[in-house]
């Protein structure tokens, strides 16, 4: 009978329907443009799932967190959404960042020079540049700290606004 029972409970849990997984897309952008990032997707605390956005990712029926980030930008930015996913397949996910691109150029007796650029936003270090390397970052206020031989000079409060090209150029003797 024990036997019988074991058997009988198998087949009705192979027998009855799992629940489907749901795919569930998303899509960034940059600026308005198309942008390529990631999706992490989290059940309070506990990661559930990650992919690349644009790919379908499948996750059962609950409620999640949403963690989408840009690739590329050297702030690392991200956007938190709420997801359902349910029986009728969740809309995509579409968040868009606003960035622009910083350059700092380091001259010396008014000549191009070897420098480094330390980026701060918010008293916190998000990321180092060399002389004449563009980067993207987040939309924001920044204070750029450069460096150039035993020197250092401070910009405060530099504005990236969405879509800006900024270039700044830092003398020292």
């Amino acid at each position: 009978m024990p036997r019988f029972c074991a058997l009988f409970i198998a087949a009705l849990l192979l027998a009855s329907p799992a629940a489907a997984d749901t795919a569930v897309q998303c899509e960034i952008l940059e600026n308005g443009e198309p942008a390529s990032g990631t999706m992490l997707v989290l059940s309070g605390d506990k990661e559930v799932a990650e992919g690349t956005c644009g790919k379908p990712l499948s996750l059962p029926e609950g409620s999640y967190t949403a963690v989408l980030r840009l690739d590329g930008a050297i702030d690392g930015p991200e956007q938190r959404v709420p997801l359902v996913v349910g029986k009728a397949a969740p809309k995509p996910i579409k968040v868009d960042f606003a960035t622009g691109t910083l350059e700092v150029k380091v001259t010396s007796e008014s000549k191009a020079a070897a420098g480094m650029a330390i980026i701060r936003r918010d008293g916190k270090q998000i990321g180092t540049l060399g002389s004449g390397v563009p980067a993207h970052l987040s939309a924001g206020t920044y204070d750029i700290e450069v460096r150039h031989r035993a020197s250092s000079k401070t910009l405060s409060a530099v504005v990236i606004a969405k879509g800006d090209k900024k270039s700044l150029e830092v003398s020292f003797p």
